[in-house]
């Protein structure tokens, strides 16, 4: 069952968007989302051609939530409309990504908002059957999809001729197991066919050659979920929310070493330092900042000098790092920087499907390399030899675990190299020889 308290910490910089319903009483029942705006982007969007659809999404300048920042309009641009064959719309809801955990509120607490970001994303594009791909940890979340799916047919927003306008439209939920591989868009298609979650070589495209070979989208939670206050209040609205080419809101998943761990939904933009200090209200303990996680644990790390930066995509990319999927990682100065690139390692090591040669064999040997230097069995010449096998990953995989694993290693290898020569010159760790909490738990469970 879903529980009905408000899951958000609060703070006044919030700007409330997705969550504008969390905290009402039975909102997950389709008579309660109705009473609070409930499928009226919906219904606004069936009095307009799916292009002019389109068209408004895109003007929103809304980008994927999931970590890759399309433009999601765009990326909807690119179906073949005239296709013969059949479209399909793919939810990715395998949030797999550690320090995120905030597609799971979006589905506990207001799933027919998501439900409705489908049918329209279905109506832009001719599509007649959608996906909610969940993550196996989830599973306990269908129930919750399900029941509102369920409801949403009872009451003519799904199946045929919704709402009296002759557009077609069924959803299903579909569990994985848990691989953190199947997060990316090609394995999650092979998944969901029946097939291992091997990722797929691209070109072609999703939106071309995706689901059972026919044209498909796939957005992730937060993406579709955004969808329906776009229709219901434009595009501009929507954009002006944020920065240029960076529409509307995100929701942050703070974790790690501050004072007010949890789930803000905060304007893009909005700089790194005031999520700090006056969200999540600065490191705890009175220490202070090494280092922080941006964008989930693929992310590379960014120096407590550097936080002096807007959160959107662009303005992270021009630093050398990436918004990802919005799980921020604040880490203080008391983590032996050494542990953390090999517990980052042994997590993308586990997860790694083996298809690529150089993410199955760089993430073994980077675990295992960094393990034995955090062990004092490290040479100097191991912190250019992870570099090297860093940078042979790069680029060089189908998918982008092998980048995902390379990323933080190598930002973690130059901005904190002192600490790695300190391991040899002591020949033991730094931190745990004064007993320093050196421990990270991050929102997905995972343990730096």
């Amino acid at each position: 069952m879903a529980h009905y308290e408000n899951p958000m910490r609060g703070s006044s910089l919030e700007v409330k968007v997705l969550t504008e319903r969390f905290g009402i009483p039975n909102v997950e029942k389709l008579d309660v989302f109705v009473q609070h705006n409930g499928y009226e982007g919906l219904r606004k969007a069936l009095t307009m051609t799916p292009d002019a659809v389109i068209a408004e999404v895109k003007k929103s300048a809304l980008r994927g939530r999931g970590g890759a920042g399309f433009n999601a309009g765009m990326k909807w641009g690119f179906v073949p409309r005239q296709s013969p064959k059949p479209k399909y719309v793919v939810c990715n809801a395998d949030e797999s990504e550690p320090g995120t955990c905030k597609d799971r509120v979006l589905i506990e607490y207001d799933p027919h908002q998501l439900i409705e970001g489908n049918i329209i994303a279905g109506y832009a594009i001719g599509s007649h059957q959608g996906y909610i791909y969940i993550r196996g940890e989830y599973r306990y979340l269908m129930e919750i999809l399900d029941r509102a799916i369920g409801e949403a047919y009872a009451a003519g927003f799904l199946g045929k001729n919704i709402l009296g306008s002759g557009f077609d439209f069924d959803l299903a939920t579909h569990t994985g197991a848990g691989a953190y591989e199947c997060g990316e868009e090609t394995a999650l298609l092979n998944s969901l066919e029946g097939l291992r979650g091997y990722p797929r070589v691209k070109p072609p495209f999703p939106a071309v050659v995706g689901l059972y070979g026919c044209p498909t989208i796939i957005n992730n939670v937060e993406t579709l979920s955004s969808v329906p206050s776009i229709l219901r209040n434009g595009g501009d609205w929507y954009a002006k929310i944020g920065t240029p080419n960076n529409g509307g809101t995100r929701l942050f998943a703070l974790s790690g070493h501050i004072e007010r761990p949890g789930i803000y939904e905060l304007p893009m933009g909005i700089p790194l330092r005031r999520i700090l200090e006056e969200v999540g209200g600065g490191v705890w303990k009175g220490k202070k900042l090494k280092c922080v996680i941006p964008g989930g644990s693929s992310c590379p790390v960014l120096t407590a000098s550097e936080i002096d930066v807007p959160m959107d995509f662009d303005s992270l990319s021009k630093i050398g790092s990436m918004l990802g999927s919005g799980g921020v990682v604040f880490i203080d100065e008391d983590t032996c920087m050494v542990k953390a690139a090999w517990r980052i390692m042994k997590f993308y090591a586990h997860e790694s499907c083996g298809w690529c040669i150089p993410c199955r064999e760089g993430t073994a040997w980077l675990k295992a390399l960094l393990e034995r230097f955090h062990g004092n069995g490290g040479m100097a010449e191991d912190i250019d030899t992870a570099l090297d096998v860093s940078y042979n990953m790069l680029g060089k995989t189908l998918c982008p675990l092998g980048d995902a694993a390379a990323m933080p290693t190598i930002s973690i290898l130059k901005k904190f190299r002192h600490e790695f020569e300190e391991h040899l010159k002591l020949g033991s760790c730094p931190f745990e020889a004064r007993g320093s909490e050196s421990g990270v738990r991050v929102s997905a469970g995972v343990a730096i």
